[in-house]
């Protein structure tokens, strides 16, 4: 993938322990977020919708957030609630050796896929995704958590889409390394990874086939009405 400088801002809390690699890994995360803004605001804009960049942060070990307390071992995640992407650079690490997911556009799918949950709140399907879950077993709720997460892989395929097709940002190779950083990260491989068995009434994310599907959905398509996981028949 071609690192490109972008003039836009971002607002980014750097780790408290900086060092040359994790500076270039922030710089790294700060542009992919901005070539997404220039995919969302296109789009956005196309709908007549004003696309409101979300907030980067960079953290490490564990971070407050308006969701609650995190630590770095959750990985990377977006709070509706106050709107930002918060990213610990040594999730890349283990990205990289412990889920075999090596590249940096392995690295830009996870920050493309939560973004894209950033895309979910702006248009209101995460709220409502929210109110459907109240009230439902854990099973039921999980199911439609799996249905939100695979879309935010399909709307991380569009952008992927989009700074090929309009920025030729892509270099031979790189799709590959995206669909195997969804693969590595599925629920049924981390399950069996984990503890040796899978329990798929326990997903919150979609198996590794189903997170590779949606992104390559998005991707071959650039259409976001390709990403409706909420259709029964497009699990």
């Amino acid at each position: 993938m071609q690192v490109v400088e972008t003039q836009q801002q971002t607002i980014a809390t750097p780790p408290a322990a900086g060092g040359a690699l994790e500076d270039e890994q922030a710089q790294f995360v700060a542009v992919v977020l901005a070539d997404t803004e220039d995919t969302w605001t296109e789009i956005f804009a196309s709908a007549g919708r004003q696309y409101r960049r979300p907030t980067l942060v960079l953290f490490s070990g564990a971070v407050q957030s308006a969701c609650g307390f995190a630590q770095a071992a959750m990985g990377p995640f977006y709070c509706p609630a106050d709107q930002k992407v918060y990213i610990d650079l040594s999730f890349y690490t283990d990205l990289q050796n412990r889920f075999q997911a090596p590249g940096d556009f392995a690295q830009a799918y996870v920050i493309a896929h939560e973004v894209g949950h950033h895309v979910q709140t702006l248009l209101g399907i995460s709220e409502k995704v929210q109110r459907q879950k109240s009230g439902l077993s854990d099973a039921a709720a999980n199911q439609l958590s799996v249905r939100l997460e695979l879309q935010a892989d399909c709307l991380a395929g569009i952008w992927a889409h989009d700074a090929d097709r309009t920025r030729d940002l892509l270099e031979q190779g790189d799709i590959e390394e995206g669909l195997n950083a969804a693969s590595a990260i599925g629920d049924d491989r981390l399950q069996k990874q984990s503890r040796g068995y899978v329990t798929p009434e326990s997903f919150t994310h979609g198996s590794s086939e189903q997170r590779v599907r949606w992104f390559e959905r998005g991707y071959a398509s650039g259409n976001m009405n390709r990403c409706d996981t909420f259709a029964s028949e497009h699990r």
